[in-house]
């Protein structure tokens, strides 16, 4: 199937955030392979014919320099680097007034999940036409209990129906202004994802099976992890029609 012929969706990227837990370096910026790990994001969602335009916001301090980085990185899809906001919700509502007019489907995906599966991708924007708004999450499979860092344990969660939340989140374009929209009125605090904005607005949100292999490079020992799952990553783990990484191993 060409690009043609799929649905109009376009990715938003926040991609402004300082990388305070890693080492006081940008992370989205560190190279992985032969390039910064937001082009190897870039990358990767470009891998889903789904995926019609990139749409990126960048540090406001570094947004120009950005820009001509990833023109030079030779994405066909990229449409446009803008400059991002003092929060992610910020910088995805910028990203969100750069998208083409002729956009129906709009992601958000984290700059710093290059190991997103091509179909994972595919598999949002379908949900997204049919239901609304989708996101990708896994399940959580480690005991789960209540606690404060330094102090005592209490509770045990039942983790049955508890999800650890993935991007990208899906909503179509519609909804995801409707929901900047109440936000304003209603003046509250930043969601800490695009669900949490969504729902706060009165929308469900669906779940799609996301993939273990997905994480977002958030600290010094994600970045280890990233490094060493990279290889293997080329030889074949982002293809359109893969299994998930919880499928391979059944």
């Amino acid at each position: 199937m060409t690009r043609s012929d799929d649905p109009a969706a376009t990715v938003l990227i926040p991609a402004a955030g300082r990388g305070t837990r890693l080492e006081g370096k940008r992370k989205q910026l560190r190279r992985l392979g032969d390039a910064p790990v937001l082009v190897q994001t870039l990358r990767a969602l470009e891998r889903c014919a789904a995926v019609q335009a990139l749409v990126v916001a960048g540090p406001p301090d570094r947004t120009e320099a950005l820009r001509s980085e990833l023109d030079a990185a030779g994405l066909a899809t990229l449409r446009a680097v803008v400059e991002g906001g003092a929060s992610r919700q910020a910088s995805v509502r910028r990203a969100f007034e750069a998208a083409p007019d002729e956009t129906e489907v709009v992601l958000v995906h984290d700059a710093v999940r290059p190991f997103v599966p091509a179909g994972r991708v595919r598999a949002v924007v379908e949900a997204t036409r049919e239901k609304g708004a989708a996101a990708l999450a896994v399940p959580a499979s480690d005991t789960l209990r209540r606690g404060q860092r330094g102090g005592r344990f209490g509770d045990t969660i039942d983790r049955a129906g508890c999800f650890r939340m993935q991007t990208p989140q899906g909503f179509r374009r519609a909804l995801l202004a409707d929901a900047f929209t109440q936000i304003d009125q209603q003046n509250t605090a930043p969601a800490t994802d695009d669900v949490g904005l969504v729902q706060a607005a009165g929308h469900d949100v669906h779940v799609v099976e996301g993939d273990r292999r997905n994480f977002k490079i958030t600290t010094p020992a994600d970045w280890q992890l990233a490094q060493a799952l990279w290889p293997v990553w080329l030889e074949g783990g982002n293809v359109e029609g893969g299994r998930t990484a919880d499928e391979q191993c059944t």
